[in-house]
């Protein structure tokens, strides 16, 4: 099966089934994580409530036996698979063999067992660090194995990519309906905003509120300001996955995006304008840029009649008030 989102989307937008229905048994797979709790947020708010949502101590999606068991038991119509192992860069690169292991067991455990238990609709979130380093910007799906990783996460990008291609797989050999979905950079709220493992959003917002509490005069961002990045507020990330299970999307890999990006620069700006920090803006230089730019192209996702509603400072502000009610 060759991914052609293209294709994907005439075939969708003509489709007038919808596969979910309010009496749909649906099984979050991380659902206490920033996307399955965004996933879990919407279904509710949409009058989905027949959910299966089980804590880490009652299903560990690392043991095989357990999985498939739960799986054969409950029978979902559905699956999310939000499930996996996250971090920025310094937890990428220094937690390599974990982030590699643990979601390429979680993933095949499930869709695995999905399989066996006769689960034929499923949506897997991957990352948009699955696409070579030096892309042609914005990024095509099609462009998924043109060249070499970004060697920071390349472990983490290769357990995702292997997911793409588990559902890929099993859709030509068994006649699944697995769809994957290619996130750009999350934030919102139940982020990680511990500075060793968060990523940059996160990390801004917690360094910014910070400096304002002590009283700092500057704020140092790593690198020169410059690459640009774009951001997608984690609540229209659950619309985006909710919006294709009940579009008729059969199979694919979609892209999940704002269609934009900004600055390193323009990010701190933005956040230090949101917390309130009045300080001047510095940039350590000795510290690595990272990729140059990473933009998503979100044509595929338009032509299904999906776009991102939240601007970049208001969902920085839905954010740090989350920060504020949560973080200790």
């Amino acid at each position: 099966m060759t991914t052609q989102p293209s294709a994907f989307a005439q075939h969708s937008a003509l489709s007038t089934q919808h596969f979910l229905s309010h009496s749909s048994k649906i099984f979050i797979a991380g659902h206490r994580g920033m996307v399955g709790s965004a996933i879990v947020r919407l279904l509710q708010a949409k009058g989905y409530h027949n959910l299966l949502l089980k804590t880490r101590e009652e299903l560990d999606l690392t043991n095989q036996s357990e999985v498939h068991s739960f799986l054969a038991e409950e029978k979902p119509d559905y699956i999310f698979l939000a499930a996996a192992k996250v971090g920025g860069i310094h937890a990428n690169n220094t937690f390599r063999a974990d982030f590699i292991y643990e979601n390429l067991v979680i993933e095949t455990n499930i869709i695995h067992g999905a399989w066996k238990a006769g689960v034929n609709r499923l949506l897997f979130l991957g990352s948009s660090c699955i696409y070579p380093r030096d892309c042609p910007q914005p990024i095509r799906e099609e462009y998924l194995l043109t060249g070499p990783l970004e060697q920071t996460n390349e472990p983490y990008a290769i357990a995702k990519i292997a997911g793409i291609k588990l559902c890929e797989s099993y859709n030509r050999q068994y006649g699944t309906q697995y769809v994957s979905v290619m996130p750009t950079n999350l934030y919102g709220p139940n982020d990680n905003y511990d500075l060793l493992g968060s990523h940059v959003l996160p990390a801004l917002i917690r360094k910014a509120h910070e400096a304002k509490l002590q009283g700092e005069k500057s704020l140092t961002v790593w690198g020169t300001g410059k690459p640009k990045r774009e951001f997608l507020y984690v609540d229209d990330m659950a619309e985006a996955c909710i919006f294709l299970m009940e579009s008729g999307v059969t199979e694919g890999l979609f892209n999940v995006g704002t269609g934009y990006d900004v600055t390193i620069q323009e990010l701190a700006e933005t956040v230090m304008q949101v917390v309130g920090f009045q300080g001047t803006l510095t940039f350590d230089t000795s510290r690595p840029d990272g990729t140059p730019r990473k933009l998503l192209d979100v044509t595929s996702m338009k032509a299904l009649g999906w776009q991102a509603k939240t601007t970049l400072q208001n969902g920085i502000a839905k954010a740090y008030a989350d920060f504020l009610t949560n973080q200790p």
